[in-house]
Formats: C-alpha cells, structure tokens, sequence
C-alpha cells in the first residue's frame, strides 16, 4: 500500500449484511458474473468481520481494521493508523498520522467521498451523520436506501456523477455502503411478497441484483487511472439459523463475511 496509495484512485465497496456462505454460493453457481470474474479464483476470500452491525463494523474499518482473514494470524494490514505496539501493521502498510484511515487519506491529497446506504449513513438525525461526517463529500437520498428496489442502480449514478466532475489529477477514495441486501430485501426475488418477508434466497437475489450493475460502478472507479477496490461485508445476517434473526448478535453467519480486493485497470 506504500506504493498503491499516491498512485492509484481507492474504491472501497461495503455490501450491507451479506452473508459468506450465499455470496460464495453464487460466485460458484455462475450467478454474479461481474463480480466472480475479478475474484481471485472466482472465489470469495472467507474473514471475519470486525463487528456484528453497521455502524461499528464501519467504525473498525474506516480505523483501518478491514475483515481478519479466518485464520490464525497475526495478519498484515494494508491499512492502519501509527500505534505503538502493533502486530499488524507491516512494511507495505499505509500507515497514516490521524485517527482514521479517511482523513489520513485526504491528508495525502485524496478527495474523500462517501455514497450512503443504510440508515447509519442517511444524515437525518446525530447518529446517521457520524460516519458521513468523516469524508470531505458525502450522499445520501431515500433511492440509495433500505426500502428502494433501485438503491444501488441509483448510488452508481451518483458515483459517476462524482467521477465526472473530478479534475483529471485529483485522487479520490470513493466508498459505497450498498443497501441492497439489507432487509427488507423480498422485493428483489420474483414471486415473492411483502407479507412472506425476507429469506435467504431473497438475500440472494438481491445479491444479483447488485452485480447487474456492479461492472459500472468499478467502470467509473477506474475511469481515469488505475484503481485499487475493496468489496466485503460488513457482518452478515441470520435467516433462522439456531432461531436467530438478523444481526448485532454473535452467530457463526454473522461473523463470517466475503471480503476481495483486486487492481482494475484505467478504462481508457
């Protein structure tokens, strides 16, 4: 990262609650092609997420604590604010002066630009301004959120849009929080119905929907250079596993998440 940061644009992407199991369940079926084709392998990498919901799995995160590979460590990571005593901070980490890997980003030149999702990024009360509060730019509208059927068709628009208006030689590190497959999420499965609700395979239909649209939102990424992507959860969800609904709990398919990252080529 000591030579990727400076050099390369950053897009870290967040699908909301998407479990590991169903995401590498359809990389392996074929059914998100954008997205399996710059998996290394085809395959999701399995970790472990640095908290059971949004807002302090986002708050790890942005500090530099991506998803732990599952697997005893100590891991190097590519990010990480200077700290005395860490076992994980590397040669090639990006080790930055302030208390968050966004604004140690921007205090490198970047442009920091948020593109909110679920309600911990939706700007309405204290609460939901905290993490957008940390970026230089930040969106959110009702379309990117929970309860539209066009959340994340509707988020790349405003990423291009973001992209476009850049000066060529200005870095960005653009985030996403993708709301897709958060609850309710029974609309993106054909047949189903509000009264039925929400289940693991409308989880996962809402997973391909996002990959429709996936390959223009790494387009505008990588539009003007080179780009380095992060796409992961954040936790996953239950859908009756054990008798458990949802998350912020501390179930097996929650703290088990997809996590890659990989280069996309400047797309001209």
């Amino acid at each position: 990262m000591t030579e990727i940061v400076g050099s390369h644009d950053l897009l870290l992407v967040t699908l909301d609650t998407l479990r590991h199991d169903v995401a590498q369940e359809l990389a392996a079926a074929g059914r998100i092609p954008n997205l399996a084709r710059h998996l290394p392998g085809g395959a999701w990498e399995r970790r472990h997420a640095p908290g059971s919901f949004t807002y302090a799995s986002h708050q790890a995160m942005f500090a530099g604590f991506l998803p732990t590979p599952a697997a005893p460590g100590p891991h190097p990571r590519l990010f990480a604010a200077r700290f005395a005593g860490s076992e994980s901070t590397a040669a090639g980490t990006f080790v930055y002066d302030t208390p968050d890997l966004v604004s140690g980003l921007a205090a490198v030149g970047y442009r920091t630009v948020c593109i909110g999702g679920v309600g911990f990024f939706n700007k309405q009360g204290p609460l939901g301004s905290v993490l957008p509060a940390m970026f230089q730019e930040s969106y959110w509208e009702p379309e990117f959120g929970v309860a539209s059927p066009t959340s994340f068709e509707a988020q790349v628009a405003c990423a291009e849009k973001v992209v476009a208006g850049l000066p060529e030689n200005q870095r960005l590190f653009l985030f996403v929080n993708v709301s897709a497959l958060h609850q309710p999420n029974w609309f993106h499965l054909p047949g189903a119905t509000k009264e039925a609700g929400d289940t693991r395979e409308s989880h996962a239909a809402a997973l391909e929907y996002v990959d429709r649209h996936m390959g223009r939102l790494l387009a505008a990424a990588s539009a003007r250079r080179p780009c380095l992507a992060i796409v992961c959860s954040d936790h996953g969800t239950a859908y009756g596993e054990d008798g458990y609904t949802g998350h912020r709990i501390g179930h097996d398919v929650v703290w088990t998440v997809p996590y890659a990252h990989f280069f996309l080529d400047e797309a001209r």
